[in-house]
């Protein structure tokens, strides 16, 4: 896994939008993340700069500082809502979907409210201990445009 910028984050490489809005994890960040087939996780925004989205589980958001966002929100904390609706709280989008077969996989609607369409290259980066971090532009995104030696999922 590339360190494309020095003290940048690691990328994993491009994780295209699939027709059917399938979207692969990387078979390292599986690893690394500890998630597991059929796992629900839940879709964070990502930030201004970068866009996108992160990919957490349940655990991990309730032993952070955003644990609030399930608190506020108890029918997306206990996947009540329909896989892949969306939930807004303060300004942003959430929602969760589950891991099967390595891919997430999310409806037409919420690719659209995300800002994606099938074709899309997203960036999968290691963002932090809590959220796989899937990005659409800024400087990481930029640089990678340059490194045609990056993984394709």
């Amino acid at each position: 896994m590339p360190q494309l910028m020095k003290g940048g984050k690691y990328v994993y490489g491009w994780s295209q939008v699939r027709e059917d809005g399938k979207i692969q994890i990387p078979d390292e960040a599986i690893r690394e993340y500890d998630f597991s087939e059929d796992q629900k996780v839940i879709l964070l925004p990502g930030s201004g700069k970068s866009g996108g989205f992160g990919i957490t589980t349940v655990e991990k958001l309730n032993n952070s500082p955003l644990r609030v966002i399930l608190k506020k929100n108890p029918s997306l904390a206990q996947f009540k809502l329909k896989k892949g609706e969306l939930i807004r709280y303060r300004v942003e989008n959430y929602c969760w979907t589950q891991i099967s077969n390595q891919y997430i996989e999310l409806p037409q609607d919420t690719l659209k409210e995300y800002g994606f369409n099938p074709g899309d290259q997203l960036l999968s980066v290691r963002g932090s201990h809590l959220a796989l971090a899937f990005l659409t532009n800024g400087p990481i995104y930029e640089e990678a445009l340059k490194h045609p030696e990056l993984s394709e999922f």
